[in-house]
């Protein structure tokens, strides 16, 4: 009712702090004014196709990428009350995969290590999500919208992650009958720091697969630089991880698949002077190989 007062023309949409789980959920918040309801993480495709089908007039986003959280809903206190950072609010620490020990109620101050490997223990460490292969059957359910899960995440996780789901979806709408998943998309979600993948609630009850024991982020590629300006010849980037002149690289640019790049020379921005390496937050220019925009990404494989 706030918001129907404050912004009487605007559109309301439900967080999936909510746990909007049943039809009839839906159904009362439609009543309400809501718009787009963005769905529980714990639903099966089946429970998200009987939510669309009883209420046709609503739209659905569904989370289909991106860190599962170990709590309800994403709604846990953990990190507000060990870092004071709100995850309600955006800004989780993820807790959950930090490493812990065990201490017995009546031996206070006497820690005993978790381990399941030579790395700790993550109990609470949850496989990340992965949808790319069921974006048909999210097309048949009627899905609106479909939602990354990019909280605390770099430019380069983004702009990947996105642009495989995009790729996919254009795809598939180009050709729904003889669509399937590209070899490139798994790649490129791959390169990306993330835990093993799972389909999570969508094809059934997830069980213990669903949770990563052994580790915690993989990924095939880590984000050296970003392209600020482009010059007839040159290109200006701010560098995020060491890179050394002579290193092969990949070049992303914006709306396309990533292209090899050897990275011939380097020189500081500010000095003019040439320099063979370049660390975090150095300013650089190298050669530009064309077809290049602002916002370009480098990456080197690991």
């Amino acid at each position: 009712a706030l918001a129907r007062e404050i912004l009487p023309e605007g559109e309301m949409h439900l967080s999936t702090q909510a746990s909007m789980t049943n039809w009839r959920s839906a159904r009362f918040w439609y009543e309400q004014g809501v718009k787009r309801i963005i769905l529980a993480r714990e639903l099966s495709a089946e429970e998200i196709g009987e939510i669309k089908a009883q209420v046709p007039e609503i739209d659905l986003e569904v989370f289909v990428h991106g860190a599962m959280c170990v709590s309800y809903s994403g709604r846990c206190l953990l990190s507000a009350y060990m870092a004071g950072r709100d995850a309600n609010l955006g800004d989780c620490a993820q807790p959950c995969r930090w490493k812990y020990h065990l201490m017995e109620e009546k031996r206070p101050g006497e820690y005993f290590p978790i381990e399941e490997s030579e790395e700790g223990t993550f109990i609470f460490n949850s496989r990340d999500l992965c949808l790319i292969g069921q974006i048909p059957d999210l097309a048949r359910l009627g899905v609106t919208s479909l939602k990354i899960e990019g909280r605390m995440k770099s430019v380069h996780y983004v702009a990947t992650v996105v642009g495989a789901y995009r790729r996919a979806i254009d795809g598939y709408y180009s050709n729904p009958a003889e669509w399937q998943v590209d070899p490139d998309w798994l790649a490129e979600l791959d390169k990306v720091s993330h835990r093993p993948y799972t389909t999570g609630f969508f094809t059934g009850r997830p069980g213990a697969e669903a949770q990563d024991y052994g580790g915690s982020n993989v990924g095939q590629a880590d984000f050296v630089g970003m392209v600020t300006n482009v010059g007839a010849d040159v290109m200006e980037v701010d560098v995020r991880n060491r890179i050394e002149a002579g290193e092969h690289l990949e070049l992303l640019v914006p709306q396309q698949q990533g292209r090899p790049y050897v990275l011939e020379w380097m020189r500081d921005c500010e000095t003019r002077e040439s320099v063979s390496q370049a660390h975090p937050n150095w300013r650089v220019q190298m050669p530009n190989p064309g077809q290049v925009t602002p916002y370009s990404i480098l990456r080197r494989k690991k």
